[in-house]
């Protein structure tokens, strides 16, 4: 379980890359990255969305792909490109008024971790590096891609009592 109080957490901010997707990717001809995600973390997602949640996405690639799938999922704040991430996510709690306490940051990797070392709930999946998992609350039981974001977004909705709790939860 989450060490945090969760029922605090207004914004869930992932990265992509070895959080969303397994650590490997196969490469395409052209060198475009081609990614695999987890069915289970897509549901969570939608469903953590309309219950008032705000997930985020925050990576360092570039791949259409990546923005397709998580727009569908209903996402709103999408920010690729990110080469220091601790800016973006300055940028994206300026722009709703939010604090680091209100925020949970599920990342793998050094990049991550000026945001996590910030975050009231710093969390990664099972295959983080060791700084990674040193700087965080919560270990997933799940690699990345493998369900890590549904394992803290379902603890997280049912903290807040919004797990199944109402017809938004038997549909896409």
């Amino acid at each position: 379980m989450v060490n945090y109080d969760l029922q605090q957490i207004k914004a869930i901010v992932f990265d992509v890359d070895g959080v969303l997707s397994a650590e490997t990717i196969t490469l395409a001809a052209d060198g475009e990255p081609l990614r695999t995600v987890n069915i289970k973390d897509g549901y969570a997602i939608q469903l953590a969305v309309k219950m008032g949640l705000r997930v985020v996405i925050l990576t360092g690639g570039r791949t259409e792909a990546v923005r397709l799938r998580y727009e569908r999922l209903g996402v709103e704040d999408i920010y690729m490109g990110c080469a220091v991430k601790i800016r973006t996510y300055d940028a994206f709690l300026q722009k709703y008024g939010l604090r680091d306490a209100e925020v949970m940051y599920m990342g793998d990797d050094v990049p991550d971790l000026e945001i996590l070392r910030r975050v009231g709930c710093p969390v990664c999946p099972q295959d983080a590096c060791a700084d990674v998992k040193d700087a965080c609350c919560y270990v997933s039981p799940y690699k990345g891609g493998q369900g890590c974001g549904r394992d803290v977004i379902e603890q997280t909705l049912r903290a807040q009592d919004k797990w199944l709790s109402s017809e938004k939860a038997f549909g896409w």
